[in-house]
Parts: C-alpha cells; structure tokens; sequence
C-alpha cells in the first residue's frame, strides 16, 4: 500500500499524470485555484508561463464550470493585488508565492496575473461533454467528425423509432407460436427501448457479448421446442381428462392420510391445488412448478417414511405424463436472454446509423466519438494536437469519470510521462457516488494503480467544527479496525486503494449551543427494542422523532438560547433554513414532510426529478381544458369545477345543481375564458381562471398549497409554449393527453422548486454532495437496498476493475452487485455525514425487511462501521455504539427524544 503525500500548493510538480485527493471539505477549489495561479506565473515550470486558453481545466456541470471560472479569477485578482502591495493579504500560499520573486519581478507577475484574471472569460474551463464536443468540431479533419451536429438531450423518439424497426424486421415474419417468445422480452416497441435502454449505453460491458446473430434460426428451435411441449401438455391433459375423478380422489386420500408430506404437500391448501390442477386438465393454464407436484417422480419422493411402500400408487401414465412435460419444460431455450443480447447489439448500431445520418448526437456521443477517433488511424495526430493546445489539464471531481473519460485523458496523459504536460486528477473516491449514471469508483481506482507513487492528499477540512471532523473521523477510524476489508470495503491483503485517512480541522470560531449549553457534534439516536424493528416502522418513528426535535430546537432558537455562539458571546438564533434532512429517495422525503406538517415546519425537497406530468394537477389541468374548449357542455364544465384541485366540497357541489343562476354565472364564465384563450393564448385564461375561483388563496392554507400552485402555473407555461406550435384547442388538448400518458421528462419539465423562503431543506443524499449545512438530520440513515430479484441483471466489477453484466443473475452475480451496492452505501454515508459544518443527527435501529424476526442491519453501511454482523440480537446494538463512541466526548449516544404534539410557533407570530 502507497502512502499519499500531502500535497503543498506551492512545491507540488507541475508536470507528469498525478492524483490528488480531497476529503470532504479539504479546500479542493481552492488548491486548483491556487495551483492556477502557479501555473499563469510559470512558477516551478522552468519559464513556461501560461494562459488561461492553454490550461484545461474540466468539471462535470456547467454550474459547476462557472464557479469554478469566478473562484479561479477572484484568485487570480486576489494575487494581482498582493503582487503590487495594494492588499496585506495574510494568506501563506501568495506570501511564499512572492517571497519566490525578487521585488523587482513583482510588477511583471501581476501584469501577467491581471492579463488572465482578464481573459477568463475565454479560459478553457468546461464540462467534460462541452469539451469533447469542442475538440471534435475544432479537430474535424483529424477526429472524422461533421463541423457542426445538433445536439439532443433527449433521443426517446428516436430510440423509440429504431426498436419499432428492429420489431418490423425480426418479429412481423414469426409465426403465432413463436410470437409466444417475444413476449418473454416485451409486448411492444416502446416496451423494448425501455427495457433495454440502460443496457444500450453499457458499451463497456462485459457479458452483452451476442454468440448468436441468427435470431431466425434461435426462434425455429425455440418454435420447435414449443410445438413439442403443446403435444406433451395435450397429453398429459388427456391422460388426467380421461381419469380425473379417480386420481382426485386418490391423491385426496393420499393427503387425508398422512401418506404425502404435510410439509411438502400442505393440507390446509391441497383442495385449492387440486382444484387448480382440474382446471388445468380442461385447459387451463398453470405454473410449471406447481404442475411438477403432482409428477410421478415429485409424488414418490413426497412420501413419508411410515408409508413408502406407498410408490406404486403414483406409477400411473397420467403422473409419468406430468414427468415428461416438466422434464422438456426444464429444457427450453433461454430465448429472453438470446433475444436482449442480439437486440442491444442491432439496436446499438442502428441507433448511432441513424444520428450520424441526420447529423445529431447526444452527450454520451461527444465522449464516444472522441474515444474512437483518439483510437482510429489519425489518433496520433489528433492526441499531439490536442495535447500542444493544452499542454497541462486538471480534471475536477474526478471520482465522477466514467471508463470512456478516462481512456480519453490517459491517451493524451499518460501515467508514465513525467515530463513537458501534465494532468493532475482531482477528487475524492470516498464520495464516488454516482454509479448509477456512469461514473464509477473503479475507473478511480484503475488510476489509482496506474499512478503508484504520484498520490497526494489534502489534510486539512475547512468546513466542519473540529468537534464534527474528530467525531467522524472516529466513526471510519472504527470501521477500519473492526473489518478486515477496511473501512470503505475496498482491502485486499496489504493493498487497500480506498483508506480512510484521518483530517485535521481548522474549526469554524462559532459554536453550536442548545439552551446555551455546548452540544454534542454527531448524535446517534439509538431506538432500543428487545427484537429487530421493521423498516415502515423504524421510518415512522424516525420522522415523528426528527420533527418533534427541530420544534424543540427551533423554539430554542427563538427565545435566543439555541443557534451558533460568536467568540463574542453573542448568539444567532437557529433558523429553519440552517437545518437539511438528507434521505436516499423520494419515498422517504414524502414521509418526512409528512411529519414536519403534521407540526406545521414548511420544508422544500431540493432533489424533486418527477415529470410534473405525473402530477395530480396536470390530470385536473386536462379537465380544465376539455371544460374551456367546449365551455356550452354543461357536463365537461361540472367535471372541470368537481377537480381537486379547486376544492369544492361535495356539499358546495351539490347546491349548485339546484341553483340554476349560479350554475348560469359558472357557464358564463366559461365562455369569457374559451374567448380569452383564443385572444390571449392559454396561460393567462389559466391565471384568470385561478383568480376568479380564489385558487391562491385557498392553497395558500393547505400544507401542499405552494408545491401544488407551482404545479399549475409550471403546466401554464408549458401549456403556452406547446400552444404556439400548435393549431387549435383540441391540438392543445391532445398533446397535454399524450404528454400525461407518455410518462417521459424531459428537463423543462422537471417539477419546480415551489419556494426557496426560510424553509427546513430536505434534499437526496446524492444531490447534496459538493453542498454544507449548518445542521443536518440522516433519519434514515438505516436503510438500504438489497440486489436482487426486483433488478433485471446484476451488475459488477471483475478483479481488474472491468464492468460484468449479469443477465442471468446468478447467485454469484448476486454476491458481487450486492457488495458494490454496500461498498456505494458506505460512500453515500461518508457524503451524508460531512455535509454538516457543526453537529449532524443519525437514527440508528436493529432494522429488518419482511416478516421474519432477524435484524439485517448489517447489510446497510452504518451497520457494516459499526461491525453488526448477521445473527446479532437487537440487544447488542448498544454495546456495538458504545465501542464506536470510546472515549470521543463528540459523539453522544442517546435515545430518540420523545416525539410530542407540539407545533412550531415561529417567532414573529408569538
């Protein structure tokens, strides 16, 4: 095992491929920034100096390209001034940085420092798919590509469209029989793309290899194995037809008399099988198991030991029939499995055929498509040339890179070069935490390997009291210690290429008091039970218990005796908007929020990704429209009036049928707004009609109010973008239809943030990476999910870090997805805990799934650092947080406080 370096911004070598790692909250950008300044300078280059053209600098978001740009140019103004004595800056980096220049070069550095804090609007700082783009375009001779394509975010209709030829080629011609087989895949085109588009993008993958490129000769043996068993099945039907009463009746007293295994053959449920195996014998259809039961050879050996002399009653033709067809059932073609491979490998080449031929690609294209022409016949040429226009590269939030990524930047940087470029990959692999969109750990730990003795680490955490960074450090301390494969699951023997290294803390000057006492910085909340709580249960309590303890905190806050003590003495009152609840799905924000309202705590979900098609108010907006468009049909307006949305009570309704004027205003009403709409357009027909039925206000009251008035107006201006496209109201009312059936968003229809006031955040555990929070609450920090049969195929990396799909799902692919998916959550919890910059809450239970009475709280990551293993009773979770706790006075174990009925109060209305 290589030890890292800790990384000095002023002496690091500006040269060769280098990996540095930044813990949460280390100052990554402000090493970058720092390393750029050195780099504008010349500073350890020998006089090569630099321009912000020629230092690439890649992210993954265009949000993050632009603070990235703004940070490095603040620094770089930051030392201009430094360099001309105009600021007595005190920071030790641009004093050691200048102490390197006599005075007399003062001057020349901070002209050169201004030039490029001046010219970074023209630096080269993009996304990684900006960037390849941008190199495919300016290197079209050498990379093969179109100098200009239309770039698509979302290619559905197009993918959609290729399945439907690939279902035209290969599927119209089957006969009825063999149509049977495709419907083990799909029932549809659509269906087909949407199964099989995650796949599609696996180009890396192994285990999609397709032996097979006949499918017609696959679905003629699959034909013929089909036939074979249809004249088996008929058959055995006969057989049992022909001699149903009498074998009913013989297996009857067969169970009645104890001579078949009750275990095996339960009495309880035997008169409903016999039933089902009638029914089966008239033509039914049955599962093959259960038909297998009552095979001659499954009877025989359901004997008990008191009457296995009994195997002659069961040598009946009628039985061994049974024999013979789940024996050739047993041996069918895995024809779904065929069919997916040879279906990803054509849909595959289809689909880049075509957007080549209309001149389109998507993100993922920019990537492959550099890839392929770094590795064609001009790759030479086109590697020199880029390599001469950035002659050095540092790469941000590298533990995000994807295969495709990083097989583009080690052919231009290799790992052996020491000299004349360099590329410096920056990140933290404890926070790889995006597998599921492509980026992987183990395209990390690849260059990892591949740059032994070049590591360097950042040991100092900026963010977080000293308190919070001792406290978190005791927790994968501990988990190091207690597992063999260490902390992060990652150690083999004396290698481990994912060690948890401790950091310092600079410490923030205020301090966290509660009733103006000093408290704990990271508080396990222990729900202690004699057996194993289930996961619904252990949710529910968790929510009651978070949001009873934000009341009593934020109570505090307003009397002035809880929030952050300033060394002067002074204290800021805690504010909603200080604290965040971070959960892993959206499932478990609901039942959050839940709780928060249920004491009236207004909070925001900052990770919302729903179509805001799927939304109740778009199915009201479409009865709304079909009431608009035909305002004289008295039953489309009761329809549009009855929507929950508008709220009318049952009551309301129900008067307004017996008062014939007021049923004439409402009809007028809508007349005014057909008229307006075909004046106006839709969206302010919308806000009329909202106004004049008092919408606003009536949400306003409601604890959803403001998410679902952001819904409406959100669907209004849709509604109006889609409306200048299109010819008519009925036009308009079909695409709103199509749009809610089709179920796809796109990104402009993404549900809003409904309010970005004072409001408690609840945010995904992935969205909150890269972001702090004064106070963070992990609920549910227990939870888990299991690899397994609700998964299409298992996914995993093979011993050289290479991606394997599973399309079988065996019990070992089981194995090895299931560790990734604890090694992901054990990352997702390293994330989650150092989001905090002064205390952070955990709920801690012996959690189970199912029925059964067993803890599985050792599948989940908070289970694995505290060293839970299987079979463990409830009991000795104590004991396991005690051992965590040691002597660390930061962390605090207590009991979840009780969860009262108190509501907040906020200040201004006490």
């Amino acid at each position: 095992m290589t030890i890292a370096s800790t990384i000095d911004a002023l002496t690091f070598p500006l040269s060769g491929t280098r990996l540095i790692e930044a813990s949460a909250g280390t100052g990554k950008t402000y090493t970058i920034a720092a390393l750029y300044v050195r780099l504008i300078l010349g500073h350890g280059l020998q006089g090569a100096e630099l321009l912000p053209p020629d230092i690439l600098v890649v992210t993954f978001t265009d949000a993050a390209t632009k603070e990235l740009r703004e940070r490095i140019r603040a620094r770089l103004t930051q030392a201009a001034a430094f360099f001309r004595e105009k600021s007595a800056d005190n920071d030790d980096f641009l004093q050691r940085l200048r102490a390197d220049y006599t005075a007399e070069q003062w001057p020349a550095c901070a002209y050169r420092l201004e030039l490029a804090a001046n010219w970074m609007d023209e630096a080269a700082v993009y996304t990684i798919h900006g960037w390849c783009n941008r190199m495919l375009q300016q290197h079209a001779f050498d990379s093969g590509s179109l100098f200009k394509q239309e770039v698509g975010t979302d290619d559905q209709e197009l993918l959609n469209q290729v399945a439907r030829d690939y279902w035209r080629r290969f599927f119209y011609p089957l006969s009825a029989t063999a149509c049977q087989a495709v419907y083990k895949l799909a029932s549809s085109p659509e269906q087909l793309a949407s199964a099989l588009k995650p796949l599609l993008f696996e180009t890396e993958a192994l285990g999609l290899e397709c032996p097979q490129t006949d499918i017609a000769h696959v679905f003629r043996d699959w034909e013929n194995w089909a036939l074979q068993r249809d004249v088996l099945e008929n058959r055995a039907r006969s057989l049992w037809s022909d001699n149903l009463q009498a074998l009913l009746a013989l297996l009857t007293q067969a169970s009645e008399s104890g001579v078949l295994n009750g275990n095996l053959y339960r009495k309880a449920g035997f008169a409903d099988k016999l039933r089902q195996l009638a029914a089966w014998a008239g033509g039914d259809a049955l599962d093959p198991d259960s038909l297998a039961k009552f095979g001659q050879q499954k009877l025989q050996a359901g004997l008990t030991k008191a009457h296995q002399d009994k195997t002659p009653l069961f040598v009946q033709t009628a039985f061994a029939a049974i024999d013979r067809l789940a024996e050739h059932a047993a041996s069918e073609i895995d024809i779904a499995d065929l069919l997916t491979r040879h279906a990803i490998h054509w849909l595959r080449a289809r689909y880049d055929a075509e957007k080549q031929r209309i001149a389109r690609m998507t993100f993922d294209d920019m990537l492959n498509r550099l890839d392929l022409a770094l590795r064609g016949d001009n790759g030479e040429r086109l590697a020199a040339a880029i390599v001469k226009q950035y002659p050095l590269a540092l790469i941000d939030e590298f533990q995000d890179t994807d295969p495709v990524q990083y097989r583009i930047f080690a052919r231009l940087y290799p790992a052996e070069a020491e000299s004349g470029v360099g590329c410096f990959m920056i990140g933290d692999p404890k926070q790889a935490i995006y597998s599921f969109r492509g980026g992987d750990i183990f395209t990390y730990l690849k260059a990892h390997r591949a740059t032994l003795g070049k590591h360097y680490t950042l040991s100092t955490n900026f963010r977080s009291s000293k308190a919070l960074v001792q406290a978190v450090n005791r927790v994968f301390i501990h988990a190091d210690s207690r597992r063999a494969e260490g902390a992060f699951c990652f150690k083999q023997q004396d290698y481990n290429p994912l060690p948890f290294i401790p950091v310092s803390a600079q410490g923030r000057q205020e301090v966290w008091v509660v009733e103006n006492q000093a408290a704990p910085a990271l508080s396990f909340w222990h729900l202690a039970d004699e057996h194993a709580i289930g996961m619904p249960a252990y949710r529910r309590q968790m929510a009651a218990t978070t949001a009873g303890e934000i009341v009593r905190l934020l109570h505090g806050g307003n009397a002035g005796q809880t929030g952050f003590k300033t060394p002067g003495g002074d204290i800021r009152p805690l504010q909603p908007a200080d604290i965040a609840i971070l959960v892993r799905s959206g499932n478990e924000a609901r039942i959050m929020r839940q709780a928060l309202a249920e004491r009236q705590l207004r909070s925001v979900y900052l990770s919302e990704r729903e179509s805001i098609y799927a939304s109740p108010e778009a199915g009201d907006l479409l009865i709304w429209l079909q009431a608009l468009a035909e305002p004289r049909n008295e039953r489309k307006v009761r329809a549009a009036i009855g929507t929950a949305t508008l709220g009318w009570t049952y009551q309301t309704l129900h008067r307004l049928t017996l008062d014939e004027l007021a049923w004439e205003q409402h009809l007028e009403r809508f007349i005014g707004y057909r008229e307006r709409w075909l004046q106006d357009g839709i969206l302010p027909t919308l806000r009329q009609l909202m106004s004049d039925y008092a919408l606003p206000a009536r949400l306003q009251n409601l604890a959803d109010g403001e998410r679902r008035l952001t819904n409406l107006l959100h669907l209004a201006e849709l509604l109006q973008q889609a409306g200048s496209r299109l010819e008519g109201e009925q036009a308009l009312i079909r695409h709103l239809a199509e749009t809610i059936a089709a179920d796809q968003a796109g990104e402009e229809s993404v549900i809003r943030l409904e309010s970005d006031a004072n409001l408690i955040k609840i945010v995904t555990i992935h969205k909150s990476k890269g972001l702090e929070y004064p106070l963070v609450f992990l609920p549910f920090i227990c939870g888990f999910r299991e690899v397994g049969g609700r998964d299409r195929y298992y996914r995993f990396h093979d011993a050289e870090f290479n991606l394997s799909i599973d399309l079988h799902k065996s019990d070992d692919g089981k194995a090895s997805g299931d560790k990734e998916r604890l090694q992901e959550d054990l990352r997702l919890l390293y994330v989650a805990i150092t989001r905090a910059r002064y205390a952070c809450w955990l709920g801690v239970a012996a959690v189970k799934i199912g029925p059964g009475k067993t803890s599985h709280l050792h599948k989940s990551a908070i289970g694995y650092a505290l060293g839970w293993e299987a079979g463990m009773a409830a009991t000795e979770l104590n004991a396991r947080l005690t051992e965590l706790k040691a002597d660390c006075p930061a962390i605090d174990i207590a009991e979840p406080p009780a969860a009262g009925p108190d509501i907040y109060r906020p200040a201004a209305a006490e």
